[in-house]
C-alpha cells in the first residue's frame, strides 16, 4: 500500500498518517526525517544533502528524491509507505512518478483531505490551546501568523499537485471536516475499495 496524504496544513494529515501507520504496520515517510537521516548515515545522497545545507541552499528535488529512493528501499517500506508533505510541488510529483517507475512501482492512492480553509486558523488556535491545557509545548507551526504563511505557500506551490493526480485517477478525496473517527472510516473505506 503506497500512498501520498494531500491537504493543507491542519488538515489532519498526521493523525491520520499515524493511525494508517497503526493499523497497517506500514511506514509514514517525511521528508524532513529522511533528510537527516541520511545527512547522520553520511549515504552518498545524504553527503550531497549535507554539502548544501551547510552552504545555506535549499535541497534540490533531485536530492530529496533521491532520498525517497533510497528509504522506500529498506526493509520497513517493503509492505508500502505513506508520504506526508511530499510531494510539494508538480515537479516533484513528476519526479517521484518517475522514480516508482524505475523501481516498477506505482502509487495505490492519493488522498486529499479537503477542510475549509477559513476554518482551520480556528482549529490550529484550538490544537493550540488544548496543548496549553495539556501542559504540553505547543507547535511552533501552530501561531497563527506562522500558519496563514505556511497555507499561503501551500496554495501557491502544493495545491496543483491534485489536480496532477486526479487526471490520473488517482485522487480519493476525504472531507477533513469530520469528527476524526469519521475521517478515518471514509480512510479505510477508501484503502479497502477498489
Amino acid at each position: 500500500m503506497r500512498l501520498i496524504f494531500l491537504g493543507p496544513p491542519g488538515a489532519g494529515k498526521g493523525t491520520q498518517a499515524a493511525r494508517i501507520v497503526a493499523k497497517h504496520g506500514i511506514p509514514q515517510l517525511s521528508t524532513g526525517d529522511m533528510l537527516r537521516a541520511a545527512v547522520a548515515a553520511g549515504t552518498p545522497v545524504g553527503v550531497k544533502a549535507k554539502a548544501v545545507m551547510d552552504a545555506g541552499g535549499l535541497v534540490s528535488d533531485e536530492i530529496v528524491i533521491g532520498i525517497v529512493a533510497d528509504r522506500i528501499e529498506e526493509a520497513d517500506a517493503k509492505k508500502g509507505f505513506i508520504l506526508d508533505g511530499f510531494p510539494r510541488t508538480l515537479a516533484q510529483a513528476e519526479a517521484l512518478d518517475g522514480m516508482l517507475a524505475s523501481k516498477g512501482l506505482k502509487l495505490d492512492k492519493v488522498l486529499e483531505l479537503q477542510v475549509d480553509q477559513g476554518k482551520l486558523v480556528d482549529r490550529i488556535v484550538k490544537r493550540a490551546e488544548e496543548a496549553r491545557a495539556a501542559g504540553q509545548p505547543v507547535r511552533k507551526d501552530d501561531d497563527p501568523e506562522v500558519f496563514k504563511t505556511r497555507l499561503e505557500a501551500y496554495n501557491r506551490d502544493t495545491a496543483v499537485v491534485a489536480p496532477y493526480y486526479a487526471s490520473r485517477g488517482q485522487v480519493v478525496t476525504i472531507d477533513g471536516m469530520q469528527p476524526i473517527d469519521g475521517v478515518s472510516a471514509a480512510i479505510e473505506k477508501a484503502l479497502t475499495s477498489n
